[in-house]
């Protein structure tokens, strides 16, 4: 039986996905496979039976992908899976940035009498501006950026957008009325710029002094992708010298909490019933996906290759690139390489025998 750990409450609709095979854990010393939402794994203790770690969302800066690698666990995320809940927050995040909601709702709450007089009066410090007509500027344009980008078109804005690495599949799903653009392009033309990207050494702190001083006087900045995308220093700087407007950010920090113009939310993108769902079913059956059958679909540290099974006998290699043993193997096989890592299945109607190599992570051997 394999037991399966969940390091952070998932929605309980993954159950029936896993049948008397498995046995879901909240507390396993030493897993075949691991589910987990927020929960930090960079101490986490590497047992010999993992297999695999999903994670209930998109980003995983709080699973510790080199140790995982070297040790042959296959690391999953669930790109797209809480699309549209993190799109809805976007549209929301703008709104509540252009016209000052919040700031309307807690005073009319210190009224005390005469209250519809009181309103009239004092609505027209809360006054803001629409958003049809507005140019939205989209970084990255995955599954999220997507549906910002083609929403905001409904919605009448112009749209703008950058990705390093869009591709022709996702590119295509673009609204035609959405303009792709250079990075200074989207950053100097936005009147909203929206950013949904992953954290990494490139982006980090993309939104800085420099990239400030591009932008339109009065830019609404919504970040909710991670917080450092973003240094709060400058941010914060460019709002008191009113190059900025509004900052809406969802993943609280010290530096931006009770600041002037900041809209700080708690980390709420994906959490959504239908989100948390969508998640806990991906992951889940990715998991078993790659237990039983040895696919790899939408892995953060090795290559994605599924394979249908053609004999009685599966042997599944993780390997580094350069690896001879690979390509002397004599069986009906596939392999893919990202990044120097490797990934290899082989059926065959008999056990292959796999000779040792530095250059093997790990072999798998399954039977039909």
């Amino acid at each position: 039986m394999f037991e399966i750990l969940k390091l952070n409450k998932i929605s309980p609709v993954i159950n029936c996905l896993f049948d008397g095979k498995y046995a879901l854990c909240d507390a396993c010393e030493n897993p075949d496979g691991i589910i987990v939402r927020s929960f930090n794994m960079a101490e986490y203790a590497i047992g010999n039976k993992l297999l695999a770690v999903a994670r209930a969302g998109a980003g995983v800066n709080n699973i510790p992908l080199d140790r995982m690698t070297e040790k042959g666990v296959v690391v999953f995320n669930t790109p797209g899976a809480n699309a549209n809940a993190v799109k809805e927050l976007t549209i929301c995040s703008m709104l509540l940035a252009s016209r000052d909601i919040i700031g309307g709702n807690k005073w009319v709450n210190t009224l005390t009498s005469d209250v519809e007089k009181a309103t009239e009066k004092g609505k027209a410090s809360f006054g803001g501006c629409e958003i049809t007509g507005k140019t939205l500027g989209v970084i990255g344009l995955g599954a999220i950026g997507i549906l910002v980008a083609n929403a905001c078109v409904a919605l009448g804005m112009k749209v703008i957008g950058f990705d390093a690495c869009l591709t022709e599949e996702n590119k295509a799903k673009l609204s035609p009325e959405v303009k792709i653009a250079d990075l200074d392009e989207v950053i100097a033309g936005s009147d909203i710029l929206t950013l949904h990207v992953p954290l990494t050494d490139t982006t980090k702190n993309m939104i800085n002094a420099a990239a400030l001083e591009k932008m339109k006087k009065g830019v609404i900045i919504i970040n909710m992708s991670r917080a450092q995308l973003v240094n709060a220093a400058d941010l914060k700087k460019a709002l008191s010298d009113g190059k900025a407007a509004k900052y809406v950010v969802d993943f609280p920090t010290e530096d931006v909490l009770n600041t002037e113009n900041i809209i700080v939310i708690p980390h709420l993108g994906a959490s959504t019933e239908e989100a948390e769902d969508n998640c806990a079913v991906m992951a889940a059956k990715q998991l078993t996906d790659y237990i039983e059958n040895g696919n790899i679909v939408n892995s953060v540290n090795f290559p994605c290759l599924a394979k249908e099974w053609t004999k009685k006998y599966r042997t599944c290699i993780l390997f580094k690139e350069g690896c001879e043993t690979i390509g002397k193997i004599k069986a009906d096989g596939k392999t893919a390489v990202k990044r120097g890592l490797g990934y290899a299945v082989f059926d065959s109607d008999e056990e292959i025998e796999i000779p040792e190599c530095d250059a093997i992570i790990k072999v798998r051997k399954l039977s039909k």
